[in-house]
């Protein structure tokens, strides 16, 4: 089993949330990004557009299959990750560092403390 990174939290549709301020920067774990394999495209929101907690905010293409991504908080997509327009295989490469996907400026990080820790994330995909 991987380790993942212990300064944020992961959802049950293996999205990763780490919260820096009002800001909260999100992405796929590698654990998703190696179960799609080689991912080919990224679709993500304009920055500016308003988002809702539990929200589809994208989708995540790859030659296996495409898979959505959820947010858990609300607010305004601040910034996405440029860099995947032309290499989407960052994802696959460095999912939790250089393959995040957005950063929200959110109206309430509270939906984020209900989120797994990463050793609760690794209990979660044993039992899954």
């Amino acid at each position: 089993m991987m380790g993942f990174p212990t300064d944020r939290k992961y959802s049950e549709s293996h999205e990763w949330f780490l919260v820096e301020g009002e800001f909260v920067t999100m992405g796929i774990t590698q654990h998703a990004a190696d179960e799609l394999t080689d991912i080919t495209f990224v679709d993500v929101p304009e920055v500016g557009s308003a988002v809702n907690a539990g929200d589809v905010v994208g989708e995540v293409e790859s030659v296996k299959a495409t898979s959505e991504i959820f947010t858990a908080v609300g607010g305004e997509v601040a910034e996405v990750n440029a860099a995947l327009v032309d290499h989407p295989e960052l994802i696959n490469d460095d999912a939790h560092e250089e393959g995040w996907i957005l950063k929200i400026k959110s109206d309430s990080i509270a939906p984020i403390k209900a989120l797994m820790d990463a050793k609760e994330y690794e209990v979660f995909l044993k039992q899954s």
